[in-house]
């Protein structure tokens, strides 16, 4: 279980939203490279991030942030937001991203996820981000009549890394995590499942080391770290100690 804190870039800054909704941003910090340090001092291992300019406009709008933040840190870093064709994902690959996330175009295009999955094995994620159990697009602006389900199905043998799993009513909202959701839809798929939107405190944490949830991949948290509502270093021994029984 990997425990990835995020950044989503606005206008080069670091900032969070309210169930998707741009003009309910909030900005945490104006440096998302020295927010991406303060990370991995921390003890994180893995960063998530995502370009909501770029989401909208679909294509990369906030280059020169993730530039920094990829200067900055030694983690593996996951980027998602504007990422629509085969060019954009090899000039991020070069660049140092460690696995890039295709949200929109998975529902549009599904072989052009395929083909970037046989292109690049190992780093190359789907976003599914679903409002009532369907998949939003364009930055979440859209909803699709495609579930959740039945769009993670769709990449079964192409090669997937993982699917990033939103439930856009929690996220930015401090309810906590889906788990009823984010586990059917673990058990629909052999992809590895990775859970965001909503986790809230340690309780979210601990739900996430019951058995139930050894499954996950990983799950992201964001608002709740900037608030100060999870403590990073509580959060990721909870994670330790789970890890190291399960090997005991």
């Amino acid at each position: 279980m990997i425990l990835f804190p995020a950044i989503d870039l606005k206008e080069g800054q670091c900032v969070r939203l309210v169930q998707g909704d741009m003009q309910a941003a909030t900005v945490f910090n104006a440096d998302p490279a020295a927010q991406a340090q303060s990370f991995e001092r921390q003890g994180f291992t893995h960063l998530h991030v995502v370009d909501l300019d770029g989401a909208f406009a679909g294509k990369p709008m906030n280059a020169q942030a993730v530039e920094g933040i990829l200067a900055k840190v030694k983690m593996p870093v996951q980027l998602g937001g504007g990422i629509r064709d085969l060019s954009t994902i090899e000039a991020w690959l070069g660049k140092g991203v460690s696995r890039v996330i295709i949200g929109t175009a998975a529902v549009r295009d599904p072989d052009f996820v395929r083909a970037a999955a046989k292109a690049h094995p190992g780093r190359v994620a789907v976003g599914i981000d679903a409002r009532d159990g369907y998949v939003a697009v364009e930055g979440w602006a859209k909803t699709s009549e495609l579930s959740a389900a039945d769009l993670g199905k769709r990449f079964e043998d192409a090669g997937v890394a993982a699917v990033i799993y939103t439930d856009i009513a929690r996220d930015g909202v401090l309810k906590g995590l889906n788990i009823e959701a984010t586990l059917a839809l673990a058990d629909a798929i052999a992809i590895p499942v990775i859970a965001s939107g909503g986790l809230a405190s340690l309780a979210d944490i601990e739900r996430l080391i019951q058995p139930d949830c050894a499954k996950l991949a990983g799950a992201i948290t964001g608002r709740a770290l900037y608030d100060g509502r999870i403590d990073p270093g509580e959060a990721l021994a909870l994670l330790r100690g789970a890890r190291e029984a399960s090997l005991a």
